[in-house]
């Protein structure tokens, strides 16, 4: 176990705590920026895992069976993420902060940038599924090794009376980090013909991603020398615990944490990957048409998670979630006969899906570091998150496109519905028990 008296030298990288002085805006613009290159590396694969994976990994496989192995990937870096998690966790412990986040976001950036030079199928045969999926599995151990704890600092060093909103300012880099990666996308196929576009120009995202890290890792850097991160390091509040000790006391709360963000992270897919594999099978709609839409829902996304902070602050961080489960509930019925609705059903579902999700989104992650202590908070938090995004996120396009092929699209609804129910009943659980208040 590390100690506090250890912490300043393992911690800093490089300049006293004493000298630096981070307010709340300081590290609200930092976890944004680090959460956005988050968020924008993982939404430039799942864009080119239905637009351009299909056609250069499977070309063996029809449209749809394509389209299902690519999301098979896109699985696997939710399934490698409380791996990572477990992994970088112990090189918090041993080396520190700094240590294992640079490492973390060097493996992100590298692997990310590694897929824009993986070639085709017709060229290296399996070996090139077999390098992609490795690289994935790469990117999610690195978002689980890049849980930083910034999220629970910036709630700590918030004004009482505005806990809510910046407990929301993490979950902005979801929305800014699609609309980057859309926009980045729609531009390159609008410019090049069918063929540069598959053979070169969907690479150019990928390449991106590496700047965007390097921008992320000294955002971030920035923030763990600050004296607010040591004080809450020192009290415990961001202290990695050993993992086997957190597991044994805190497991229930763990398990149950990890289905109160669900339907947000569930919603998160049926909204994006699963809606463009939807529109890119089985609709004539343009791509360019699509992907544009798709940025302005998720600027939509944006607006209505700045103004869950506000719901929050005004009326509870548990009631906000109950009303955004509820929204979702009721989406995923509607879902079905928007998305089979042309263009304008097509677009009524990505905007008012968004404006539902900003209002869930917005604090599930708050409500996640919330239902731990502050003995193993840090701990706690990461794994429960790492478990919501896999039972959540991970599962959803996969399973979505596959019920929907073969049932029909209310199947994919009734899908989203479930996650809704386990996060009502998530919430009424976490406030019967009040797992923070154990140890």
């Amino acid at each position: 176990m590390v100690t506090s008296a250890q912490t300043p030298d393992r911690q800093s990288p490089g300049k006293d705590a004493d000298d630096i002085h981070v307010s709340p805006s300081d590290i609200a613009v930092g976890v944004v920026i680090g959460r956005t290159s988050e968020f924008f590396d993982f939404f430039v694969f799942a864009i080119a895992s239905v637009i351009v994976f299909p056609a250069r990994l499977f070309p063996f496989a029809d449209p749809l069976q394509g389209t299902l192995l690519s999301f098979l990937l896109v699985l696997l870096a939710f399934v490698a993420r409380p791996v990572g998690t477990a992994i970088f966790m112990y090189i918090d412990r041993k080396q520190g902060r700094v240590a294992k986040l640079t490492l973390a976001l060097f493996l992100l950036g590298t692997s990310t940038v590694a897929m824009g030079l993986v070639p085709s199928y017709a060229v290296a045969g399996e070996w090139a599924i077999v390098v992609m999926a490795l690289l994935r599995i790469g990117q999610g151990l690195a978002i689980g090794g890049s849980w930083d704890g910034l999220a629970s600092l910036l709630a700590l060093s918030a004004p009482k009376r505005k806990r809510g909103f910046y407990a929301m300012v993490p979950q902005l880099g979801a929305p800014i980090g699609l609309i980057v990666a859309a926009l980045l996308f729609s531009y390159l196929v609008s410019n090049l013909s069918e063929q540069d576009f598959l053979d070169w120009g969907w690479r150019y995202p990928f390449f991106v991603a590496f700047s965007v890290n390097v921008v992320a890792l000294f955002a971030r850097l920035r923030i763990i020398a600050s004296p607010e991160f040591q004080e809450a390091f020192e009290t415990r509040e961001l202290q990695p615990t050993r993992i086997r000790q957190t597991f044994r006391a805190d497991w229930r709360a763990i398990w149950l944490a990890s289905f109160v963000p669900l339907a947000s992270f569930a919603m998160f897919h049926m909204v994006t990957v699963f809606p463009l594999s939807w529109v890119y099978l089985y609709t004539d709609e343009t791509l360019t048409f699509f992907l544009n839409l798709l940025a302005v829902s998720a600027a939509c996304g944006l607006v209505s998670t700045l103004v869950s902070g506000w719901l929050s602050d005004r009326f509870g961080r548990r009631r906000v979630l109950l009303w955004g489960s509820l929204g979702i509930g009721a989406f995923s019925l509607l879902a079905p006969l928007l998305l089979s609705g042309g263009k304008t059903g097509v677009s009524t579902y990505l905007i008012a899906g968004f404006l539902i999700l900003g209002i869930s989104f917005g604090q599930s992650s708050g409500a996640v570091a919330s239902a731990f202590n502050s003995r193993n908070r840090y701990t706690d938090s990461a794994f429960a998150s790492a478990l919501a995004w896999l039972f959540g996120a991970g599962l959803a396009p996969l399973t979505a496109l596959t019920l929907s092929t073969t049932l029909g699209l209310f199947a994919a609804g009734l899908y989203l519905l479930s996650g809704a129910v386990a996060t009502a009943i998530a919430l009424w659980l976490v406030r019967q028990f009040e797992f923070q208040k154990q140890g």
